[in-house]
């Protein structure tokens, strides 16, 4: 089977991601950093033609889309590429959580009343298996932690292999395939700072 080339994009700077706090489900807009950076991510896709854009509802991903240069009508919007559910730990920094269950990460210790890795795992596969029976190339923007397992997953890998995958605001990155085998071609581009990260 074909598998085409999916490029992710993690959605610019916000003040809770400045700060290192914990934000699945709360809709959180870009501060104007990552405004500029959203623009910033347009210029380096320019020229390219996507056959699907999707983007998660969420304003932080969704806005991060439209300043890229994507029209609304273009975009399919994606509840299944909406942020962890943290639960009980939405809003907290690690260092917090920590405070009370010393040692905790969570792609180990997962959260309290909130979603599990396999849960997302399920999603991000739903959004996988609808990409790859179409050509390519697709564009998603999304977050941190929810891209981190879809490129897990996308080459089959525990959904808890994305905790070593760092994904930094406003970043690109590329999955692909050789000789069948689906891989990673490009991970944590920062678009700001080159020209062309395809070239």
């Amino acid at each position: 089977m074909f598998i085409p080339n999916i490029v992710l994009v993690r959605h610019g700077q916000t003040t809770w991601s400045l700060s290192g706090k914990h934000t699945g489900r709360t809709d959180v807009e870009l501060d104007s950093f990552g405004i500029d950076q959203a623009k910033k991510v347009g210029k380096v896709l320019q020229g390219i033609s996507f056959q699907r854009v999707l983007s998660s509802p969420l304003s932080r991903a969704l806005d991060t889309c439209f300043l890229a240069g994507f029209e609304p009508s273009s975009v399919e919007i994606n509840n299944d590429l909406v942020e962890w559910d943290y639960g009980d730990y939405e809003g907290k920094t690690t260092l917090e959580i920590q405070q009370e269950r010393p040692s905790w990460n969570v792609w180990e210790q997962g959260v309290i009343n909130g979603e599990t890795l396999d849960q997302i795992a399920q999603r991000v596969d739903r959004v996988i298996s609808s990409l790859k029976s179409d050509k390519g190339p697709h564009i998603i923007f999304a977050h941190g932690h929810l891209l981190r397992i879809l490129a897990a997953r996308w080459m089959s890998l525990e959904p808890s292999v994305g905790g070593k995958l760092q994904l930094s605001p406003a970043s690109i990155s590329v999955l692909s395939s050789e000789h069948g085998i689906a891989g990673i071609s490009k991970w944590n581009q920062q678009s700001h700072l080159e020209d062309n990260i395809f070239g």
